[in-house]
């Protein structure tokens, strides 16, 4: 049985720790592709805990921590990468300081999300202490790159390449302590148009491609007053959120456009309906020429790896009955001793790739307000580092206590275990060249 009262004790415990080392990581900046500094200093800080059984990166520069070894494997995956700070001039607190006042930690990546870092690495540290470790499952703590450019990319990488298939994740992406059990995807749609330039004097000669935009870009925003609502996820979106233009100089009648696009699909939404929905725009803009496509990712992570991805990203929902839901409303209300919240995220997370790609079991516990995301407010409420560090060392014996594995995930499992005994994890990353994956 576990203590609660001691899991809590514990997590109080370690706050000073806590937040001494959030202070640290923030202080680090780390946009995507840039994440090896702040990599470095969450493994010393895993190390120096002494509560993990195998710290190790993969050849994507994903850094990975487990304690204990039984075959059913429960993550619990946080981003490391930020957005860049934007004017630094709109910033109160300086962004790369960490700074302490009443009550939160301020800075950029503090709330999203690097704030579930440190209340992930104590949680190790309270298994280790408390002995919660079973030699029937393993915690794998997951702190992954680049999610603020491609999110789910990392988790994509992690599956089909590390070979690695937890039966089910936590995801600490910001949810001001709520459990979420779902958000709608996204997709990225490219639209691209032709003209004919001609001498800025005599546009009449010309074809304009910046008007054939303005007009496809019009009948885009009214597509937002169409788009399907769903009940709890909330209603899908788009947006134009890059626009382009090609002209031989600023004297002359562009000949190309381009617009880039952010569309947030909801339930009952697809890439093949969102595509339609786009290009029946362009022909209601009149334009009868139009490429319209969904666009790929393929920079490399900060170790040099292009792992390559379609920009669709699809939604996930769980019902509230789902085990991996009723192990954390037990979790909570074990630990706080009252009912908590359940909603959804309304921005992405890595779940994309989990939950809507490989259909793994998904919930969300995380500390900070999803609205603090991306802004010069970025923050985390200190009491959420103590509250996150508990329910990270409750949650795998409580699901793991209350859910048999079924026959596939008993496979999954033993399979994943014999791999990482047999060391097909790489414990260093090799020396290695950009490649496609």
């Amino acid at each position: 049985m576990l203590n609660y009262e001691e899991i809590n004790k514990l997590a109080k415990k370690y706050e000073p720790e806590m937040v001494s080392f959030l202070r640290d990581i923030v202080a680090i900046p780390s946009t995507s592709g840039k994440e090896e500094r702040v990599i470095a200093r969450i493994r010393q800080e895993m190390e120096k805990t002494g509560a993990f059984d195998r710290i190790w990166t993969d050849p994507m520069g994903n850094l990975l921590g487990q304690v204990g070894t039984g075959p059913r494997l429960i993550a619990i995956d946080a981003h490391i990468d930020t957005v860049d700070i934007g004017n630094p001039a709109e910033w109160k607190h300086h962004p790369f300081e960490g700074k302490v006042e009443d009550g939160f930690v301020y800075g950029r990546g503090a709330g999203d999300q690097e704030g579930a870092v440190a209340p992930m690495v104590y949680a190790g540290k309270i298994i280790k202490d408390l002995g919660l470790k079973s030699d029937q499952w393993a915690t794998l703590f997951t702190f992954t790159v680049q999610e603020e450019d491609c999110d789910g990319l990392c988790w994509q990488y992690i599956i089909n390449k590390d070979n690695i298939r937890p039966e089910c994740v936590v995801i600490t992406d910001s949810t001001n302590t709520n459990i979420l059990r779902g958000h709608r995807g996204r997709m990225e749609i490219g639209v691209t148009v032709h003209g004919r330039s001609a001498h800025g004097s005599m546009p009449h000669k010309g074809d304009n491609a910046a008007y054939k935009i303005a007009k496809i870009i019009t009948e885009i925003e009214k597509l937002n007053k169409t788009l399907k609502k769903d009940d709890f996820l909330g209603k899908g979106t788009i947006s134009v959120s890059y626009v382009d233009c090609k002209t031989p100089s600023l004297c002359a009648v562009p000949n190309q456009a381009y617009i880039h696009l952010d569309r947030r699909l909801t339930v009952g939404e697809t890439m093949k309906s969102a595509l339609r929905e786009v290009r029946e725009a362009v022909k209601r803009a009149g334009i009868n020429r139009a490429e319209v496509k969904v666009l790929h990712y393929a920079k490399p992570s900060w170790t040099g790896l292009v792992y390559e991805t379609q920009s669709y990203f699809p939604t996930w929902v769980f019902p509230e009955s789902d085990p991996q839901v009723q192990a954390a409303i037990h979790s909570y209300e074990r630990l706080f001793n009252k009912k908590p919240k359940i909603s959804r995220w309304t921005f992405s997370t890595n779940g994309v790739a989990i939950a809507g790609i490989f259909g793994i079991p998904c919930v969300g516990f995380g500390p900070a307000e999803e609205d603090v995301a991306h802004t010069v407010n970025d923050r985390v409420p200190i009491e959420h580092l103590v509250k996150c560090a508990a329910f990270y060392a409750a949650y795998p014996e409580i699901y793991c206590s209350e859910n048999l594995p079924t026959q596939k995930q008993t496979e999954i499992s033993n399979k994943a275990a014999s791999n990482r005994i047999n060391g097909l994890i790489q414990e260093n990353i090799p020396e290695l060249s950009p490649s496609v994956g």
